[in-house]
């Protein structure tokens, strides 16, 4: 079966990621709605902004975010005006094991993540944040997001700079203290750690592949999130990683 994914296929290497996204396609082959097969999208909520954001003057800055299955959260920021960039991939672990198969063992310190370009003088790395916390995954579940399990499905922040590192950790103090969700915030922030860009099959994965029921049913609720709750933010037109230059492994 062909590694670069389509509407029609399902390649086996995406693990337990494919397995509902298979009984959800035999459900329609079968003549059974998606309406009728239960969703594991997670409840996006709206949140107060931080209290303490960043003070960048320069036009070009990166962050790093983890938050389940890359695909949503990729497709998430995205949608985000002043994100120029968003490329899957992992961090927290080694580049010699920086690989969909291998990290998928969690086993190598890795979480699937995405690394952002922004402009912060259109959105801020704190409303950014905000976003990640309200709209691209449940930030209370522990090593879990949705349908999948294992470390490196863990909501984890790697800051690029130390004003990031003080932003994010302020930022969850500040949620923990209002009661924003109905459980502590279990997001790891994880310093001095590198991003390594992911397969060249995983990229624009969520806008390639409207269709594909694991897309439908947990991460296309998180757009119409994103465009409800952040209507200043939201671009209707996503950033490629096929239209820029092409991550470096």
């Amino acid at each position: 079966m062909s590694r670069s994914p389509n509407k029609n296929s399902a390649p086996r290497s995406f693990g337990r990621r494919a397995r509902p996204a298979l009984i959800a396609t035999a459900l329609l082959l079968a003549g059974v709605g998606l309406s009728l097969f239960p969703s594991n999208a997670e409840e996006a909520r709206a949140i107060p902004a931080p209290a303490l954001d960043e003070s960048s003057g320069r036009s070009s800055e990166t962050a790093v975010f983890a938050g389940g299955c890359f695909w949503g959260v990729q497709g998430v920021f995205q949608h985000v005006a002043g994100v120029s960039n968003a490329v899957s991939g992992y961090a927290g672990g080694e580049k010699a094991t920086a690989h969909y198969e291998t990290v998928g063992s969690g086993t190598t310190g890795h979480a699937e993540s995405v690394r952002i370009t922004y402009d912060p003088r259109k959105i801020s790395y704190g409303r950014l944040l905000q976003i990640y916390f309200s709209v691209a995954h449940d930030p209370t579940q522990l090593n879990r997001r949705g349908p999948d399990s294992g470390t490196q499905y863990r909501s984890a922040i790697f800051p690029t700079n130390a004003e990031q590192a003080k932003v994010a950790r302020a930022y969850i103090a500040q949620l923990d203290n209002a009661h924003a969700f109905g459980a502590p915030i279990a997001t790891r922030i994880e310093p001095d750690r590198a991003f390594y860009a992911g397969e060249a099959y995983h990229q624009d994965f969520l806008v390639r592949n409207p269709d594909y029921p694991y897309i439908v049913l947990n991460d296309l609720p998180k757009i119409e999130a994103l465009k409800r709750l952040f209507q200043e933010h939201y671009r209707a037109k996503p950033a490629l990683v096929s239209n820029a230059e092409s991550p470096e492994r």
